[in-house]
């Protein structure tokens, strides 16, 4: 098992910024992609971005300018750099990491979550 352990998280004013961090720990084997997504109330799970183990990035088109993504493949550990925070960006995020013996036998573990709230 991997687990996945989040922190950043809190509340910010708008055009503030946060930066989000997740470390695996655990029974890893091969990290392959690493990404983080989020959850508001009333609306469905989406990707916010992603990082490959190649460090190839695909971010969602609402936070593309504004988040960046990156990876310390030495410690594990993903982040998401946050900028000019919009109140829309409000959302539980949680990072997924996939871990595996072989990309095609690749297992999505996810964090437990952490708050982001952006508010005056």
């Amino acid at each position: 098992q991997v687990q996945l352990v989040e922190s950043g998280g809190g509340l910010v004013q708008p055009g503030g910024s946060l930066r989000l961090s997740c470390a695996a720990s655990g029974s890893i084997f091969n990290i392959y992609a690493m990404g983080w997504h989020r959850q508001a109330p009333g609306k469905q799970r989406e990707l916010v971005a992603v990082i490959t183990s190649g460090s190839n990035t695909n971010y969602a088109d609402s936070v593309k300018g504004r988040f960046t993504i990156s990876r310390d493949n030495a410690k594990n550990t993903v982040y998401l750099q946050m900028n000019s925070l919009k109140p829309e960006d409000t959302a539980v995020y949680y990072c997924n990491v996939d871990s595996g013996t072989s990309v095609t036998r690749a297992v999505r573990f996810w964090g437990q979550g952490t708050q982001v709230t952006v508010s005056s």
